[in-house]
């Protein structure tokens, strides 16, 4: 007797843009299929970058995540494969943005992602969902859906500005619509050592989180931002990089959280 899947669901979220999220998402979906998991990653996200980012060029034709949400488009017609034979991809593009304004009137339409995603949620052993830069009806619909949350966050100045609102949505979400939700943890991004700045951010986030900070820090590094040119994670592009070698520790991280629940 087979013992039967059923998918961790993580959605990655910040609405402050370029923390490095959409990066996360593709490379932490790639870690997790290359240690032997089967894993679909969700591209909630308009701008399409992580569709593109494993392959799915945004001119491609063929229904996508937009389809399921208005068109009731079975998920399993949408789901499209990667360059990782184990990590499979639900694509989106600018039609997504739509769905904001047209469900706005529906009843429930902050459950449609989860009612999407439960047929095909016995294939896999992770779906990882890229969120939208903002708090809006996706992203809402995104942590519905999810089990835990995943906060990439920059080592920058302003890097805790707009936490307190995530955080305050996430709670939301929690006592409203998705008992179960937690944050999953809160991931350090584009980390450079020779920023003194740097250090002091990430102390300060450790200081106000302590270990639902992840101990796998994400450095600033040219190949991550080179390999979505090329339609590749970076664990296909140049595993021997810095860049591949954190997203390999943070999926083994998360791995291992995910066993210790």
């Amino acid at each position: 007797m087979t013992n039967k899947i059923d998918a961790k669901i993580i959605a990655l979220a910040n609405q402050k843009g370029g923390v490095g999220k959409t990066t996360t998402a593709m490379n932490l979906a790639a870690a997790l299929a290359i240690k032997g998991k089967k894993v679909l990653l969700v591209d909630a996200d308009p701008q399409g970058n992580a569709s593109s980012g494993v392959g799915v060029r945004k001119a491609e034709n063929g229904p996508q995540l937009y389809h399921c949400f208005m068109d009731n488009q079975p998920v399993e017609g949408c789901i499209r494969e990667t360059g990782i034979p184990s990590l499979m991809v639900l694509p989106s593009s600018i039609d997504l943005v739509g769905v904001e304004v047209e469900l706005i009137s529906l009843k429930d339409r902050e459950k449609i992602l989860r009612k999407i995603l439960r047929p095909v949620r016995d294939r896999f052993h992770y779906i990882i969902i890229d969120c939208p830069p903002s708090l809006g009806l996706l992203t809402i619909n995104s942590l519905t859906s999810a089990d835990s949350v995943l906060i990439p966050m920059q080592c920058e100045y302003f890097a805790l500005e707009g936490l307190a609102q995530l955080i305050e949505t996430i709670r939301k979400v929690k006592r409203n619509l998705n008992p179960g939700l937690y944050i999953e943890g809160l991931l350090l991004t584009m980390f450079d050592r020779r920023n003194r700045l740097t250090f002091q951010v990430a102390a300060e986030i450790k200081n106000h989180f302590g270990a639902q900070v992840f101990h796998t820090v994400i450095p600033r590094n040219v190949r991550l931002s080179e390999s979505p040119s090329h339609g590749k994670t970076i664990l296909e592009y140049d595993r021997g990089c810095p860049g591949a070698t954190a997203y390999e520790k943070l999926g083994n991280e998360v791995i291992r959280r995910s066993k210790e629940q």
